[in-house]
């Protein structure tokens, strides 16, 4: 009965401190605990995507597609939610994963073919020039890029037939690069680059005759700047006097009033001689004197 009393206040003082932990603890856990959130549900409407890259002139097929929620607010003009209408269609521009497919950046639905032509616009020609790496600017020129051409050739119109170089087409779109293998001037097989431009038909007889006659190089524009610049275009000559160090020059004479002195007369002249005949029946006598 001793040992009892000596353990019962050591029980009792381990309930109520176990009591007030477990009191304590449910004290601290609704104050610090998150207050609950209300939930807002908004109806998320469904969106084809692209979901890798796709270049321009690609007949799409579904797995280069996915679906992204967009908010009412937010749906893209022309979207499309069932991702089986727009098999077999082309773009005629190039997609980011995670852009919407939208009906602007498709080719009319009648167009099943995808390739350069999907994008050319009404009342343009492709045509394509062989280049290099020095007319391509080392790779910087890539579709949908717009650039000026100039060309090399000789002026027929000088007598020497100097060769002059001139932009001739300006602000042309660059359809389509590529490479292809032909045999060099040692029959050897050579990779050749190949850019097809968006021109009229007016400028496609330009291109042509500028690649067929002359040396053509690019010169890459800003995708935003839609000038139209009118050059003379420049020859050897005029190219070699392009910043040219003059040599000094001796400073003009200043012009110089010349005033016309009066002319003298003089006071002598020579006398004039005069002869008069004198003729009396059949006599004639002549008498010459001198006047002053």
């Amino acid at each position: 009965m001793g040992n009892w009393k000596a353990i019962f206040p050591i029980l009792l003082s381990l309930v109520i401190a176990v009591a007030g932990s477990f009191l304590a603890y449910q004290w601290i856990q609704k104050k610090t605990a998150p207050k609950e959130m209300v939930r807002v549900e908004s109806d998320a409407v469904p969106v084809a995507v692209a979901a890798i890259d796709i270049p321009w002139g690609t007949k799409l097929t579904p797995e280069m597609l996915k679906k992204n929620p967009y908010l009412k607010e937010s749906l893209p003009n022309g979207y499309f939610s069932d991702v089986a209408l727009l098999k077999d269609r082309v773009t005629v521009s190039p997609l980011k994963p995670g852009d919407p497919v939208v009906e602007h950046r498709l080719a009319p639905v009648d167009i099943k073919t995808g390739g350069v032509s999907a994008v050319l616009s009404t009342g343009k020609r492709a045509v394509a020039v062989k280049g290099d790496k020095v007319i391509g600017i080392s790779g910087l020129i890539n579709p949908g890029n717009r650039v000026d051409v100039l060309v090399t050739m000789q002026d027929p119109e000088t007598e020497k037939k100097l060769d002059k170089t001139k932009i001739v087409l300006e602000n042309i779109l660059v359809l389509a690069t590529g490479t292809q293998i032909q045999k060099n001037e040692k029959g050897e097989p050579a990779p050749v680059d190949v850019y097809a431009l968006e021109v009229t038909p007016e400028e496609s007889e330009k291109l042509a005759l500028a690649a067929a006659q002359g040396k053509l190089q690019f010169a890459l524009r800003n995708q935003l700047d839609f000038e139209n610049i009118l050059t003379r275009g420049t020859t050897i000559s005029q190219t070699l006097a392009s910043l040219m160090l003059n040599a000094p020059q001796a400073p003009e004479p200043k012009p110089v009033k010349i005033e016309k002195k009066a002319e003298r007369r003089s006071t002598w002249a020579p006398r004039r001689a005069v002869t008069v005949e004198m003729i009396r029946g059949t006599e004639m006598t002549k008498n010459t004197s001198s006047l002053k």
